[in-house]
């Protein structure tokens, strides 16, 4: 029996946490990933390097009817690739699933079904109603609504179905769910039922509509209704003001950008996603090796000439151990090296290699960190290396010299600018212009100044004057002020999570200074 060649994955409804782990594993090793219009485009990431990718939808520069789609499955899995056919929804719920894999039996190409969550159920579910309930009734229907080849409404016994007992649910544009409810009204469904629309479920920016059956036909029977929903009928719908949990959360439609390096981005944006934020993310640096690797090397093999290394960020510690590792050495070089940690965030990256820190000053400035230190032992005459970014300004071995220690800075890895290519990414000029964005987040002094230089400096002044700007410590707010920013928002420990709930608690007491939600 051959390994399927193929798999027909569903992608969900949007949310892009909501891929089974299958899907996962199958998406992260394909050799060419196909994918729909409607797939969230964060699960591309996911995607290995080197891969084809291709997008079939509507908005593709070439789309590809059904029966093209089909073809080009059976093309690459003959050419010995493993596929994955990556699909908004389920599969195998109002989806051309069926279709695809029917096709693939007939040619006999190998295939495999990972299911995932059907929008017409996971969209409700994010919007606090359960599709069923014991006393709303023993059935559910589900009705093929915008999944269709056109937008007319199915061809269903709409006599029968008015009188059926229990939820109905469906997914739809506007013309197409008044048509839908008009024929329930026609066949005998009280106008006084509960409904509810839905639209972009799942995601940060969802939107829930509560009314009755009348009320929504009416809603969706506006001229300007063509954005596609999902629609739930049924007494179920009153449990929403019991059961709402996702757009109840403190950060619930809140647009906030996140500028941090890409590969650092994760835990940002991921600690305000659960808080109900939708994470804008414009990364404006990123992190990359020394152009010359030779001096960070020489440190490494004489780490061990040293009283002191203190470790200002994760990415010091980061670049400066796979450096070491990768020498004659290993981290047993630092037996008898003190270790000083500027935060908790940079102690934790130490951790990981099985290093616990000597120190961690309360305090993030450079004097702090120096008289802390003094604390512990002498420092006149001590030897401190400081693995550190190319950015990073005199201030900490200055304040190091007047206490008589010799500080080595060595450059151990690189902050360069990523240009704010629009066609890579949201257009955050146009955003804040129309402001669309409530606030801006900055965890370095570099992303702030590159973000600034990027907008234009009299634009970004004047743009980001109609936002909150979370400022990850004083460091990084003092850059901002300097370029002509307020920052509004800082916590007192300058760390990631600190961030995140200083936004939190600003955002509870005063209100976006956005554009309202």
């Amino acid at each position: 029996m051959n390994d399927p060649r193929i798999y027909l994955i569903g992608a969900g409804p949007g949310d892009p946490g909501l891929l089974t782990l299958k899907g996962h594993r199958y998406l992260s090793t394909a050799d060419v990933v196909v994918y729909d219009h409607l797939v969230h485009k964060r699960l591309l990431r996911m995607v290995r390097p080197g891969a084809e990718m291709i997008d079939v939808g509507p908005a593709a520069p070439q789309r590809l009817e059904q029966d093209a789609i089909c073809l080009l499955l059976a093309e690459k899995a003959r050419e010995g690739k493993t596929v994955a056919r990556l699909k908004w929804g389920d599969p195998f719920v109002f989806d051309s699933g069926g279709q695809e894999a029917l096709f693939l039996h007939e040619q006999r190409v190998p295939f495999e079904v990972v299911p995932g969550i059907p929008s017409g159920i996971g969209s409700p579910t994010f919007a606090g109603i359960p599709v069923t309930y014991p006393e709303a009734g023993d059935t559910l229907t589900l009705v093929r609504g915008h999944e269709g080849d056109n937008d007319a409404p199915p061809k269903v016994a709409w006599n029968h179905l008015a009188h059926v007992t229990g939820t109905i649910v469906t997914y739809g544009a506007g013309p197409q769910l008044a048509a839908m409810v008009t024929a329930l009204q026609r066949h005998g469904r009280a106008d006084d039922e509960p409904a509810a629309l839905i639209y972009r479920g799942t995601l940060p920016t969802q939107r829930t509509i509560q009314g009755t059956l009348g009320e929504i036909g009416e809603l969706v029977s506006g001229p300007d209704q063509g954005e596609p929903a999902v629609l739930v009928v049924g007494g179920v719908i009153g449990l929403r003001d019991h059961l709402r949990w996702f757009d109840s959360r403190p950060l619930f439609g809140r647009q906030v950008v996140v500028t941090r390096p890409r590969a650092q981005a994760s835990d940002l944006v991921e600690r305000l996603e659960q808080l109900g934020a939708n994470a804008v993310e414009v990364p404006t640096i990123q992190i990359v090796d020394p152009e010359d690797i030779a001096p960070l090397d020489e440190a490494c093999t004489q780490i061990q000439t040293f009283d002191w290394a203190v470790f200002t960020s994760a990415n010091a510690v980061s670049y400066f151990m796979r450096r070491l590792l990768a020498g004659p050495t290993d981290v047993r070089a630092l037996h008898g090296v003190r270790l000083c940690a500027v935060g908790p965030a940079t102690a934790d990256a130490l951790s990981r290699y099985g290093l616990k820190v000597d120190l961690i000053p309360d305090e993030y400035r450079s004097d702090a960190i120096v008289r802390v230190m003094s604390r512990h032992h002498d420092l006149a005459g001590q030897s401190v290396l400081l693995p550190r970014g190319d950015l990073a300004l005199d201030l900490l071995p200055s304040a190091l010299r007047q206490v008589g220690a010799i500080p080595t800075t060595v450059i151990a890895y690189r902050t360069a600018a990523v240009d704010l290519d629009t066609s890579a990414g949201p257009d955050i000029y146009r955003l804040l212009l129309e402001r669309q964005i409530d606030i801006v987040t900055f965890t370095s002094g570099s992303s702030v100044t590159n973000f600034v230089k990027a907008l234009g400096a009299d634009q970004a002044a004047d743009l980001l004057a109609h936002v909150d700007v979370a400022c990850i410590g004083p460091v990084t707010a003092d850059i901002a002020h300097r370029a002509g920013v307020t920052t509004t928002i800082m916590p007192s420990v300058s760390t990631v999570p600190h961030l995140v709930d200083a936004i939190v608690a600003h955002t509870q007491s005063h209100g976006p200074r956005g554009a309202p939600r």
